[in-house]
């Protein structure tokens, strides 16, 4: 039985598509190992797959960076530097000594473009690297640009030849910027491991090592673009759906309350700004009173918010069980709250905190089906009016026609398909 090691930092969001590849990988004869961090390995093994871990749990992070985990929380989402220098980059080193102890009768590598370590272990282990990304602006196109704080020199969409070229241009000199930053630690730990020195720049470039590129997320989001490679494929969402690994249900109270009356506004963080959520889940509860609307409020714990006759609070439900059954989704961007509003065929108000959140939030204005407010104007009256601007008959029907068409999507099985297909030809 070949084996394949799929690879993931799971800090932002990314752990469920990775553990979906897995199981497509694994129902096709694969033997699948994935490596995450310490306190993603016990999900990992009860949905059915082998964990290694690769690097600390976010409590070690949290104690690593010296603060509680909610102001860690609220440091990474504010600055993307800090996340490249205070967290991926000092886990280089550890990470691939750890990855490349995993890889051993490895025939490939899957993993994500945060996981530093992945290009530097494929190529030491002379193996196929295939990078996974789950965010649109990740491809870098000159077509479509990120459309974030980060990025808002590009020129964005629609784009004329200037308008490309304009792009490039920014992207080189970005490029640079990063080669150096940190080529000098990256081809330190290519050094240790026998490696030359790279002269490609973390994030911005797709590693030398890379024989295939999967896009997972929906063409309807993301369509490919002119100028990315031609390994490059769109698969679709890559849907995994549980909390604890293992298969889930919606808690009987929260199943009463669905049942018990209109379609809720469905309120969500994700796995991540729920360490930070400031005053959301409070202004989503008076968002929802202020339009005579129910809601069902998805904390990540039980402490932010308190249920009631109209509002219902819980840590977790399966997105997949719930969402169908919202009026609408009101949540933070990250891709897999997006995909899963998406098949849900429900309007959408993102309210981005950080990164790719931002630009996943304009893609779904774009395409008609939700609109996006900054976390910091989420005030009850904005909040209040937003949600009303996306309960048009108009925008319900859009979101319902394009959810049929992504929820017939497979991601993960297209992914897996495209993995076995390049093996088979590699021999």
């Amino acid at each position: 039985m070949r084996k394949i090691v799929l690879a993931t930092i799971g800090l932002l969001g990314d752990l469920h598509p990775f553990i979906a590849i897995g199981l497509a990988l694994k129902a096709r004869g694969f033997a699948v190992v994935l490596a995450v961090p310490a306190d993603h390995v016990a999900k990992v093994e009860l949905a059915g797959l082998t964990g290694v871990a690769i690097v600390g749990g976010f409590d070690t992070l949290a104690e690593t960076l010296g603060l509680p985990p909610d102001q860690a929380a609220r440091r990474i989402m504010a600055d993307q530097t800090y996340l490249m220098d205070r967290i991926l980059m000092p886990w280089l080193a550890g990470s691939t000594t750890a990855l490349d102890e995993a890889m051993d009768g490895a025939v490939a590598l899957v993993a994500s473009l945060f996981v530093f370590a992945a290009p530097i272990v494929a190529e030491r282990r002379g193996v196929p690297l295939v990078n996974v990304l789950l965010q649109p602006m990740a491809t870098f196109s000159a077509y479509s640009p990120p459309s974030t704080p980060d990025f808002r020199m590009m020129a964005h969409v629609p784009t004329g030849p200037i308008g490309r070229a304009w792009n490039r241009a920014v992207y080189r000199v970005m490029r640079g910027v990063l080669r150096h930053r940190h080529a000098r630690p990256v081809n330190a730990v290519r050094a240790a491991h026998g490696l030359p020195p790279s002269t490609q720049a973390l994030l911005l470039e797709t590693p030398a090592a890379t024989a295939l590129t999967l896009c997972c997320y929906s063409p309807r989001i993301a369509p490919p673009q002119p100028d990315l490679p031609a390994t490059t494929y769109v698969t679709g969402f890559a849907v995994f759906d549980s909390d604890t690994g293992a298969p889930e249900m919606l808690d009987p109270a929260l199943d009463a309350f669905l049942a018990d009356g209109p379609a809720p506004l469905v309120f969500t963080l994700g796995s991540f700004a729920t360490f930070a959520p400031g005053d959301f889940y409070t202004t989503a509860a008076a968002a929802a009173r202020a339009l005579g609307l129910r809601a069902v409020l998805l904390t990540g714990t039980d402490a932010h918010a308190v249920s009631t006759e109209q509002v219902h609070v819980c840590r977790y439900a399966p997105h997949s069980l719930l969402f169908p059954r919202a009026c609408a989704i009101i949540h933070h961007g990250g891709a897999g709250s997006t995909g899963q509003a998406l098949r849900a065929g429900k309007p959408q108000l993102v309210v981005p905190h950080m990164g790719d959140q931002h630009d996943n939030g304009r893609r779904i204005e774009r395409m008609g089906v939700g609109r996006t407010l900054s976390s910091r104007r989420f005030t009850t009256a904005r909040a209040r009016a937003a949600v009303a601007a996306i309960l048009t008959p108009d925008m319900r029907s859009e979101a319902a026609r394009i959810g049929a068409e992504v929820s017939r999507e497979n991601g993960a099985d297209a992914a897996a398909a495209r993995i076995a297909t390049l093996l088979i030809a590699r021999g």
